[in-house]
């Protein structure tokens, strides 16, 4: 097959201004609009282009977009590397090593964007299908080149790829300039894939569910609540399709009750929990948490661990405030369900609310409350979604474990 064209011979190359590129000096990825001096020589957006600091001195190269705030994404460090196939093929193959190393990959996150150092696009392994989020308009025009090299490489350690579908179909994709776009790459195939982790079976819906079908970054945190739950009663808020409940319920979980406000959520649940042989002690409530909870601790119920996965309460720096308010409350009201002794476990996916504003939100519902809290353990994302250093958006998950115990 006949290798595309990804660099042009003659790159333009951007100057930044003097003191700016912080980002990139730190080990981040990312380029903003207002760090850039002058750009020299033409270019289209999309294209690769040279980046040299305030004094010509070379910093590498990424791809360019003046629709975005983020002008250049990196992808290079070095001003002598080719941006071709065999440079994406490098990038891949390093990315299926690391996770060899590190994670179950019968499902999982082959690549994490700029933590991959292949910034703005996900692609995500669901037992034989690939599920593709692209999110910028330099990597989206290497999309089907690195899904091609990316089916060689798993074809090598005997891994057929059956099918790849498409969810670009987040928002962030209009503040660069393109359409919101979802289907199938290459020959349709049934959406609903059948895989397992942590020994649950779950049906996945790469086509409908959320994000790209299923959320993988919490594999080996739901792992670790299986141990808390051996005849236990465990209620399970923001269930989504059922993952933490049923990990409670694989684990030997008396009964478990998860709660979700998406019916079509509290349904795929459902259907996870017969396909596991749980659904005598699994079951599922489609109700808003916030409105149950309250109701909850006035029948006098408690649970001998509680689960709060919910949703990210901030995708801004601006909504902070009411994040925080959100997620006291939830705690709070989740801590008064818990039985003296029992354990809590909960989270944040939003990357504005760092962890020290998460454990300050934590200790704060504690206080109020009059319990004190334990901690088990801290944990973040599982290791398919690296945390790299320098590019803070790849840090977003905090997850905690505590013991719930009465001031006495």
């Amino acid at each position: 097959m006949e290798k595309i064209q990804i660099e042009k011979e003659n790159s333009a190359i951007v100057t930044l201004k003097k003191g700016e590129g912080r980002t990139v000096k730190s080990g981040g990825m990312w380029i903003f609009d207002n760090e850039i001096a002058t750009i020299a020589g033409h270019f289209e957006n999309g294209d690769i282009v040279i980046v040299h600091d305030f004094d010509g001195f070379p910093m590498g190269k990424g791809f360019i977009n003046q629709n975005s705030r983020i002008r250049i994404r990196m992808m290079t460090r070095r001003k002598d590397q080719i941006i071709d196939e065999d440079f994406l093929k490098m990038r891949l193959e390093n990315a299926w090593a690391y996770r060899k190393k590190t994670v179950d990959t019968s499902s999982c996150r082959i690549v994490f964007g700029e933590a991959d150092f292949l910034p703005g696009i996900v692609i995500d392994k669901f037992s034989d299908v690939l599920v593709v989020e692209s999110l910028a308009l330099g990597i989206d025009r290497m999309k089907e080149t690195l899904i091609r090299l990316l089916k060689e490489i798993l074809a090598q350690d005997g891994i057929s790829v059956r099918g790849v579908y498409e969810r670009s179909d987040a928002k962030v994709r209009e503040q660069e300039g393109m359409e919101r776009t979802k289907g199938f790459i290459g020959p349709e195939f049934d959406t609903k894939v059948e895989i397992v982790e942590n020994g649950v079976k779950y049906m996945v819906d790469v086509k409908d569910g959320q994000k790209t079908g299923f959320f993988l970054d919490q594999k080996y945190n739901r792992l670790a609540i299986q141990r808390l739950c051996k005849d236990a009663e465990v209620l399970d808020c923001f269930t989504h399709t059922g993952s933490f409940a049923l990990n409670a319920g694989i684990a030997g979980a008396k009964k478990v009750l998860g709660v979700d406000a998406s019916s079509l959520g509290c349904e795929q649940a459902r259907e996870n929990a017969a396909l596991n042989g749980l659904s005598d002690r699994v079951e599922f409530l489609c109700e808003d948490v916030f409105e149950l909870l309250p109701r909850l601790e006035g029948e006098g119920k408690k649970f001998d661990v509680v689960i709060l996965d919910p949703p990210a309460f901030t995708k801004s720096r601006k909504s902070v405030k009411n994040a925080v308010k959100g997620y006291r409350e939830i705690n709070l009201r989740a801590m008064k369900l818990v039985k003296d002794g029992g354990y809590l476990a909960t989270c944040s996916c939003s990357h504005f609310m760092d962890p020290e504003l998460f454990t300050k939100t934590i200790g704060q519902a504690a206080q109020n409350v009059h319990k004190r809290l334990r901690q088990v353990e801290f944990r973040t994302q599982a290791p398919d979604h690296p945390i790299l250093w320098g590019a803070g958006d790849s840090y977003y998950l905090k997850f905690y474990i505590f013991q719930v115990c009465e001031e006495k």
